[in-house]
């Protein structure tokens, strides 16, 4: 009798999205794919995963993947070559430009997708090996406000709390973020605080969003005046209570200058309220909260940092918790909520143009200490070019080459046409990715390298509260791919550093790594992981998650930082530090509304990962811009009309959602769609370059803007089984869907102009229904096994169809009775219309809750019970709370 065959076994590895870092267990199906379920034992998520996480499992097949490295030839066409052709040419082409232009003519531009030990690599190549500085990450254009903030603060680049401290909390204060969304995992560890502990829940964001509305109280401030906010509760702490003068006596300095500054700008709550667009009252209950409550966590994210003056805005915050003594104590501190998986760890190894490695900075002793450790020969002695100045000077040609990897620079840098232009006039392109095609591929690279993907990569990232795990393989690499750290060490040897890069596997990078970050420190830097210098195969493979720092000789990693002082500034104090005045952003003239940018629950940056995943493109398939019905009625414009976004720099054309949480004269457009998955939803390409002087982050959250309707007559949809390229001039946006694709579309074509694409595109076997007179066109076409191939359904502007009960059909055989009732946009049976998908983990439609409310279910509890929806993330409870709320009210 044969033995029933294993069971795979599950691996424990890291979520690639947001800074939670949350703990995955994947279990290989044997197919290429794999079960993705939390990790019970991770103590960032215990278990959680959000819709994004949930969903892992379907992101990881090989349709969309670059599986061998490709280089451009003489000709100027891109083809296979082999991984010794690739590097040869990379090492060839940058020897030749730093013996003509320097080392400074050359860039790079990393990733908080990237493992440490690729980050690492990186690094060490270009400051200790090239001599070039120029290495940025697209990290500057989330948290490197956060970075400057704490180095002026605290001396070092240190999240001084946990996550716990979410869950002991008795105030927690939002600033910024609408971590429902955002952050879910970690909004689920606040939810039950104020269950189990009534914990209170402060937002602060110039947006209504799902996150505010769960608030205990929700203050719409004006776009940028969160440094005035904190300033006066700076004022009212320093005269209550709360104000911890034996704290700042013994472990500050700078207090009663940032005092005088604070009240030079925002004495009393009503010239606060004034200042920052607010209710006296609702400033006063706010620093009442904030002063009666010990255990307060204020946590903050892109709408603070992603500004003008993001770094005063984080110091604002800081003064307030070293003014209270509220740090780096059991549920009480600043805390950064970082927006990409391993945005730390590129911090921790130098993966900012004004930083090295182990958080040391370019003064002469680091400079020298790293030159030292590494046996550099052109070690970079001055920092380099920050993100956005580092592409303006691409653009005027001043750098020759730049090796991108893990990001999408075409799609999500401010001013994002000019990136394109710029990035097409390099004399060296080298793109490293795991895809084959996205708008940064489309910008001619010279060389393009097969990277690891999520589930073949192997290493270590950092999370949010200073969390180091291990990122393991569970899936064997396809094709020619390879680690971005083997791409790095190829070159390395081509060039001559062979020696100082004689890595066997990323193992010895973070040997070196931990070793580097114990050298000659003495407890002088926070950054220390010595501990595990010494690390072997074994140890490294199954290292725990652990927080640091943890020195040599230690067992147990560090939770939290400077209850009892012990700063990282020369006198061992916390610095004080004075926001410089700023008012509220304005816009004017031909661009009379601001432009905020940010994300959407269910999917990721540029979705070349999330926007494989059919249930979370239902959520909200299309990209929008949210209007305030103020500024949308004298426009005409109603939610589901499309309307063009214009700045000085580039437009957009977006489907409206006329939102009463906007603030009168503001814009609200996520940035996840990119030219590869919309005809016009770039919203980088409107962004303005302005950046932040001391963090040099861009402003993603007030670009002044104008909005206009966009006029298209026509508007429905396509769906298919196959990618197909819709004609010249038409509006689309694409999601994926079980079986195929699904684009939104609209423009200007007519039913004959549709009738005769559907002829030159599909099969003979097409049901047709055309009305000219009411602009109506459907079709639906049928291959040669009776299966739907692909359905085009048109119609006048303002009468659009639904797909939802037609989509099934990509996925599932079609019946006699389905293809006579397909053109009329229904099938047989019980596959209805149901509405857009609200939970994503569960794949619970917007029709099903309202029946299950139909039925009884009164609060969001009761429905969870019946459908599971908002039982896992919970990043949908909010959704449900309102859709209770409108079955409630009165016709």
């Amino acid at each position: 009798m044969n033995a029933p065959l294993a069971s795979p076994p599950s691996v424990k590895t890291t979520c690639p999205y947001c800074g939670v870092g949350c703990g995955v267990k994947a279990t290989p199906d044997g197919r290429g794919g794999a079960l993705v379920e939390g990790d019970h034992d991770h103590p960032a998520n215990l278990g959680r995963l959000c819709s994004k996480g949930a969903a892992l499992g379907e992101t990881l097949g090989l349709e969309t993947r670059l599986l061998h490295p490709l280089v451009r030839g003489a000709d100027g066409v891109l083809a296979r070559a082999s991984w010794d052709t690739a590097l040869d040419r990379i090492a060839g082409d940058l020897r030749d430009i730093i013996d003509r232009h320097g080392p400074q003519a050359v860039a790079f531009y990393l990733s908080g997708q990237l493992l440490t030990e690729d980050y690492y690599a990186a690094n060490k190549l270009a400051k200790g090996f090239l001599g070039t500085a120029n290495v940025d990450t697209n990290s500057r254009l989330c948290m490197s406000s956060s970075v400057a903030g704490h180095k002026r603060g605290f001396g070092s680049d240190t999240v001084p709390g946990s996550y716990e401290d979410l869950d002991r909390a008795d105030l927690i204060v939002l600033t910024g973020s609408n971590t429902a969304w955002c952050h879910p995992v970690l909004f689920r560890r606040m939810e039950a605080a104020r269950k189990a502990r009534g914990t209170k829940l402060v937002v602060i964001d110039p947006r209504r969003t799902d996150t505010g509305a769960e608030a205990d109280l929700f203050l719409p401030l004006a776009h940028g005046t969160d440094a005035l906010l904190f300033s006066g509760l700076l004022v009212h702490l320093a005269q209550s209570p709360a104000f911890d003068a034996t704290y700042v006596e013994a472990h500050t300095t700078g207090f009663a200058e940032a005092l005088a500054a604070a009240r030079a700008v925002a004495p009393d709550a009503e010239t606060t309220a004034r200042a920052c667009g607010l209710a006296v009252e609702d400033v006063e209950r706010f620093f009442a909260l904030f002063t009666e409550t010990q255990r307060t966590v204020t946590c903050y994210s892109q709408g603070v940092n992603q500004s003008a003056v993001g770094t005063d805005k984080v110091n604002a915050i800081l003064n307030c918790h070293l003014a209270t003594g509220r740090i780096g104590r059991e549920g009480m501190g600043p805390f950064s909520l970082t927006g990409q998986p391993n945005a730390m760890g590129g911090r921790e190894v130098g993966g900012l143009a004004n930083q090295l490695a182990a958080h040391m900075g370019f003064s002469p002793t680091e400079v020298d200490r790293v030159r030292r450790f590494w046996g550099a020969p052109h070690m970079a002695e001055h920092e380099g070019l920050k993100a956005v100045d580092m592409f303006a000077a691409i653009g005027r040609g001043e750098i020759k080459a730049l090796w991108v990897m893990g990001t999408n620079p075409a799609v999500s840098l401010p001013e994002a046409d000019g990136v394109r232009t710029a990035l097409e006039g390099l004399e060296l392109f080298v793109l490293s990715e795991n895809v084959q095609a996205n708008d940064t591929a489309a910008c001619r690279p010279h060389v393009m390298l097969p990277a690891a993907a999520w589930g073949e990569k192997d290493g270590t990232v950092t999370n949010s509260e200073r969390r180091i795990s291990r990122q393991r393989p569970f899936l064997p690499r396809p094709g020619e791919v390879r680690p971005d750290w083997w791409a790095l060490k190829g070159v390395a040897q081509r060039l001559g550093f062979g020696d100082a890069f004689a890595w066997q596997g990323p193992a010895d990078i973070f040997r070196e790594h931990a070793a580097l970050s114990g050298f000659e420190n003495d407890g002088t830097r926070d950054f220390d992981i010595s501990a595990f210098a010494g690390l072997t195969e074994t140890a490294y493979e199954d290292i725990t998650p652990v927080q640091w720092p943890l020195p040599a000789g230690g067992a147990e990693g560090t939770s939290r930082l400077f209850a009892d002082g012990g700063y990282f500034t020369p006198d061992r104090r916390a610095r004080f530090v004075v926001p410089k005045p700023v008012a509220a952003a304005s816009a004017g003239g031909d661009f009379p509304l601001l432009l905020n940018t940010g994300r959407i629950r269910d999917q990721w940056h540029t979705m070349t990962r999330t926007g494989l995943a059919p249930r979370l493109g239902a959520h909200i398939p299309a990209p929008f811009v949210a209007v305030h019905p103020d500024d949308a009625a004298p426009l005409g414009l109603a939610t589901g009309m499309l309307a063009e976004v214009s700045s000085a720099h580039g437009r957009a054309v977006l489907e409206v959602v006329v939102d009463s949480g906007q603030q009168r004269g503001t814009l609200f457009a996520p940035i996840h769609w990119s030219h590869a998955n919309s005809s016009d939803g770039r919203v980088g390409a409107l962004v303005h370059a302005v950046t932040d002087p001391v963090s040099g982050q861009p402003d993603a959250k007030a670009t002044p803007a104008a909005l206009a309707p966009y006029a298209a007559p026509f508007e429905g949809f396509v769906l298919a089984r196959r990618p197909m390229a819709l004609p010249e001039g038409v509006w689309w946006a694409r999601a994926a869907l079980e079986g195929g694709y699904g684009w939104r579309i609209a423009g200007r074509m007519g039913p004959q102009d549709w009738a005769q694409w559907v002829t030159a595109e599909g099969p003979a076997d097409v049901a047709e229904l055309s009305d000219t007179p009411s602009g109506l066109y459907r079709a639906a076409a049928f291959d040669a096994d009776g299966r739907l191939d692909f359905a085009v359904f048109i119609g006048a502007a303002g009468q659009r169809v639904a797909w939802d009960a037609l989509k099934g059909l990509l996925a599932s055989e079609v019946s006699a009775a389905d293809r006579r009732l397909v053109l009329s946009g229904r099938r047989a049976g019980a596959n209805a219309a149901c509405g857009p998908l609200v939970c994503a983990c569960f794949g619970v439609p917007k029709d099903t809750i309202l029946a299950a409310i139909r039925e009884g279910a009164a609060d969001a509890a009761a429905v969870g019970a019946r459908l599971k929806a908002g039982t896992n993330c919970g990043s949908c409870l909010p959704e449900i709370r309102k859709l209770i709320l409108e079955a409630k009210a009165p016709a």
